[in-house]
């Protein structure tokens, strides 16, 4: 692999010289800046060997560097070839500094605009500003250089229909166009996929692990939508399906149709619509309104049948879930320590039997012994996947799509029997868990508002965790969903009924375990005495937590009545499914918990 990463470098370097450039940026993006990217938009892998979901690469004639954050140190050493890339941090070094730190002043940078949000282009150019000249490419040197590129996997959409996602397109278009009006625009570029899809009512599969189809759209303020997709891969009721106001253009309409926007605002959002499609705005006299794509918030708060179908596809998950933990309580008590790798595919063989599942929601995190206290560790980036250690823990983290909902659950297991520091932590990520699941909050409150009651019980102990304690989930679309999350980062998205967010508290203890406890939350109205509209959570998650973890001396009594509650509902929705060996399994790991 050394010596073709080698050869690739060298004909990116021949094309900066050709085209007299000093360097080339290669960010971990395609041009619909999503989380996932489909294999044949790989550009970051192919110039450097990497894997990893975030970094970025830079390529000077006679230098590169390559950037990653903290979860990827191990990773990108094992990867990236050394004396070809200096390895630098993505947050502490980023790309733009170690540019500046190490080209002459005047230098200047290639970069693809399709490949970075218009937000990134613009204080990109302000921080080099008089330093070094960014300029724009047509071309991607990687795709040019790239000979044996896989081709693109489109798949035929599929038409939702209203008895999964419960409103028709048509009704929906007309809520975004009075949406493009109320902000001063005459229409909007969609960029997000997720958001093309729940509009339109269509799911695919272009992508892994997002039910998605590769396209792009435009709609106006009266709710009337271009779709920019080969029409080929559009089902034959499609246009009956959407109802009218929509019109079907190949991919490559894509610039005549933005430049033919001349003199009208459009709404585009900086942060998740590429740079490349602001140029052709401005370049052809459109007034560009920047504001967060109108599709986001309509998406997130879901209606009643997107609320059943979440509901019921946890209980399907939530079988699947407890078969693999009675599988796996079973396994080890039989001597049988499986690694990673096959504990993973097991799990997927257990959701398989559910045969309305369309594929994983994300790469399935299994993680054994200290490979745990590595929060976004994935067993297929290692030489070898991990053993199973007796007396530590295992940490599992996984989810399905399926038609009618997206799952994502957490779960810690005990490996024989586990130490009483790891009880007490375990104890104190349950504690947080509890404390935001059974949050009361008033309307208007964002999620950074509630983020440190999941932290309030590690923080007293000296104890924290460094990533986010909740994301949005899509209905039958992206696992991690915006504007809504739970963070220490300050937000001002309201959470609303019908959302569903990850309530996913961990503590991590370098070399040694790793624990997380992860249930999705639909936010619901509750109701009180009071005088104003008060809102909490419902767990939609349906798997057994670890007993044998608890330590419960440290739980109060109202906690450990949540537990009991929590377990009774499981046991409730779960064991009907079940029998034999696995029904006995789930009666015990969800009796009543007592001091």
């Amino acid at each position: 692999m050394h010596a073709i990463i080698a050869q690739r470098v060298d004909a990116l370097r021949r094309w900066l010289e050709e085209q007299a450039l000093d360097a080339l940026i290669i960010p971990h993006e395609d041009e619909f800046l999503g989380e996932y990217i489909p294999e044949h938009n790989e550009r970051l892998h192919w110039a450097t060997g990497f894997t990893g979901s975030a970094g970025a690469a830079v390529i000077a004639r006679d230098k590169a560097a390559m950037f990653v954050d903290g979860r990827y140190t191990v990773q990108v050493r094992k990867q990236v070839p050394g004396d070809i890339f200096e390895y630098r941090h993505l947050i502490e070094e980023p790309a733009l500094q170690w540019l500046q730190d190490n080209l002459p002043k005047g230098s200047k940078v290639a970069v693809d605009p399709r490949l970075h949000s218009a937000n990134w282009l613009a204080s990109a150019e302000k921080l080099v500003e008089g330093k070094l000249d960014l300029v724009c490419v047509d071309t991607n040197p990687v795709d040019t250089a790239w000979h044996d590129r896989p081709a693109p996997l489109l798949t035929d959409a599929r038409l939702m229909g209203t008895n999964i996602v419960g409103q028709n397109s048509e009704d929906k278009r007309r809520v975004i166009g009075t949406a493009i009006a109320k902000s001063g625009a005459d229409a909007a570029l969609l960029s997000q996929l997720d958001s093309i899809c729940w509009l339109l009512n269509i799911r695919g599969g272009d992508v892994s692990r997002l039910p998605v189809v590769l396209a792009s759209a435009i709609v106006n303020a009266k709710g009337e939508v271009t779709l920019f997709i080969d029409p080929a891969r559009l089902a034959e009721g499609f246009s009956s399906h959407v109802g009218e106001g929509v019109s079907v253009k190949a991919p490559e309409a894509l610039e005549s149709a933005l430049a033919a926007l001349s003199g009208q605002s459009v709404l585009v959002d900086p942060q998740t619509s590429n740079a490349w499609a602001s140029q052709v705005l401005s370049q052809n006299g459109a007034i560009i309104v920047h504001a967060a794509d109108p599709c986001m918030l309509p998406k997130a708060a879901k209606n009643a049948v997107e609320v059943d179908g979440m509901k019921a596809s946890h209980i399907r998950d939530g079988v699947a879930v407890s078969r693999f933990l009675a599988w796996l309580d079973k396994e080890v008590a039989a001597g049988n320590l499986p690694n990673e790798a096959e504990l993973s595919d097991k799990l997927y063989s257990f959701r398989k039997l559910d045969e309305t599942l369309a594929d994983l929601s994300f790469d399935t995190i299994s993680a054994a012994g200290g490979n745990a206290a590595m929060c976004h560790y994935n067993h297929l980036n290692q030489p070898e996947p991990g053993e199973l250690e007796l007396n530590n823990v295992y940490l599992v983290d996984s989810g399905g799509q399926y038609p009618d909902g997206t799952t994502d659950i957490t779960r810690t297991v005990a490996i024989g029997e586990c130490a009483d520091e790891v009880k007490q932590a375990f104890t104190l990520v349950l504690k947080g868990h509890i404390s935001l699941a059974t949050a009361r909050f008033p309307k208007g409150t964002a999620g950074s508002q509630l983020d440190a009651l999941a932290r309030q019980h590690l923080w007293a102990n000296g104890f924290d965790f460094d990533h986010g304690t909740g994301h949005g989930v899509g209905h039958f679309l992206s696992v991690h969903e915006g504007p809504q999350r739970i963070s220490k980062a300050p937000s001002t998205v309201a959470l609303l009924p019908g959302m569903v967010l990850s309530n996913e508290p961990g503590y991590y203890r370098a070399d040694a375990f790793g624990i997380r406890i992860e249930n999705l939350e639909l936010v619901v109205e509750v109701p009180t005495q009071g005088d104003m509209t008060v809102l909490g959570f419902e767990s939609l998650t349906r798997a057994p937590i670890d007993r044998r973890l608890v330590d419960v001396s440290l739980l109060t009594d109202s906690e450990i009545a949540w537990w009991n509650d929590y377990h009774q509902k499981v046991w409730q929705d779960v064991s009907p499914a079940l029998e034999g060996d696995d029904l006995a399994w789930l009666e015990q790991a969800t009796a009543a918990l007592s001091r």
